[in-house]
């Protein structure tokens, strides 16, 4: 493995930029019955992060998080001796060594067990950094800029999306794989090959992130569209609709580990009543799994309907099991009250909510909903879900925003 801007072709490379971005996600439906084996739906969410790497052949490696404000630097002459601990035949199957991320941790002097999301983006910039780049024993200099129209925090998978970029971005930069666009293209993406290696490596920086994660959340940052996740094998769907929805985050603070400590125990407590609940929320991601699938040949009004339905059997199973609060009561009241159907995504207790939109939603109602929502003290965004995972994109493709974020305007 070489990096791209070495060999013959290095003083025609160096400057090349490459342009990419990822999607988050949201759990559909089987959120909390997925912990207890049952089928989960996970679905790209197209609020996206993005990432802008040149190349550049300077000795420098400067990486600027705009969300997060901040920026790091250091010379690649600084970095060199941490290959030491990633050494050439370093492969995607092995995951992070806690002497790797102890190495990386006192070199970024990051406290061992910090969590900050600044801490835990320097760590999983150097891992990625260094493993990708290790084969070549030579690392490139380079500037990076990321940008994301996701929250932190909110179980919208920013991280992986933060991972999938970085790691499509390192692999064809490097040579690894190629880069997918070519002139004159708006927007790209790589073959099934380069993607399960994207994969595979954004996993990685996943676990630096979070320790032991399920893997679907960049699986679905790569591939887009909708993943069935059960007992830790994840398949994708076929062919999905893409529909549209508002995602409404409470800003109400909650704790995954909680929650699901909180079902494990009613479950424990109320065998006969949690066990057919959890169950039905399974016949729920299957139905909807059903509808989908339909959807991708020929969308009906009657599709929409039971998807309704389907959102609104779910939030109801949700609140039995203990999951629910006063603020997703709220979103599901306000949105009702305009004839729209909603649910919580994610863990519960607070976080985030998604509304679907029919078709032929009015834009009055849309807005009207919105801004019900926003009077709540909520934050809420119109988007998609079903979007494309992983993308290469040309900088006139992008909105001005993005630009302008990504230009540090």
């Amino acid at each position: 493995m070489h990096c791209v801007g070495q060999g013959k072709s290095r003083e025609k490379m160096w400057n090349k930029t490459l342009l990419l971005s990822a999607p988050g996600k949201v759990i559909l439906h089987g959120e909390h019955a997925v912990v207890h084996d049952k089928v989960a739906l996970a679905v790209a969410l197209n609020l996206r992060t993005f990432l802008r790497m040149t190349l550049r052949n300077e000795g420098k490696v400067l990486i600027r998080l705009p969300n997060i404000g901040t920026t790091l630097s250091w010379e690649t002459s600084e970095l060199q001796p941490l290959l030491m601990s990633f050494p050439a035949n370093l492969v995607e199957s092995q995951p992070p060594s806690p002497e790797q991320l102890e190495k990386l941790r006192e070199f970024a002097g990051v406290a061992s067990g910090a969590t900050s999301t600044h801490s835990l983006a320097t760590i999983a910039f150097l891992y990625l950094y260094l493993s990708i780049t290790s084969r070549s024993g030579v690392l490139p200099g380079m500037d990076v800029v990321v940008w994301s129209e996701l929250p932190t925090g909110a179980g919208l998978g920013s991280s992986a999306a933060y991972s999938v970029c970085l790691a499509g971005a390192l692999l064809s930069g490097c040579g690894v794989i190629r880069y997918p666009l070519e002139e004159g293209q708006s927007v790209a993406r790589w073959t099934e090959e380069e993607l399960d290696l994207i994969n595979r490596w954004a996993f990685r920086g996943e676990q630096v992130i979070h320790g032991n994660p399920s893997g679907v959340d960049n699986a679905v940052a790569t591939w887009g569209g909708a993943l069935r996740y059960q007992s830790g094998k994840i398949s994708p769907l076929k062919r999905v609709p893409t529909l549209r929805i508002l995602l409404t985050n409470t800003k109400v603070p909650r704790s995954t580990k909680v929650l699901v400590a909180g079902v494990k125990s009613k479950l424990l407590k109320f065998p006969a009543i949690m066990e057919p609940v959890l169950s039905s929320i399974d016949a729920i991601s299957r139905e909807c799994e059903r509808v989908l699938e339909a959807m991708a040949e020929c969308p009906t009004q009657e599709h929409y309907l039971v998807l309704e339905e389907l959102i609104d059997m779910n939030q109801h199973h949700l609140n039995v099991i203990g999951v629910g609060h006063s603020s997703l009561d709220r979103v599901c009241q306000v949105s009702a009250s305009r004839g729209l159907h909603s649910k919580l995504t994610g863990a519960g207790g607070g976080g985030c909510a998604i509304t679907l939109l029919r078709p032929d939603t009015a834009p009055s109602v849309v807005a009207a909903a919105t801004g019900d929502l926003d009077n709540c003290g909520f934050e809420c965004w119109e988007t998609d879900i079903g979007a494309p995972g992983i993308s290469a994109h040309s900088p006139a493709s992008l909105k001005a925003e993005v630009q302008q974020a990504l230009n540090g305007n």
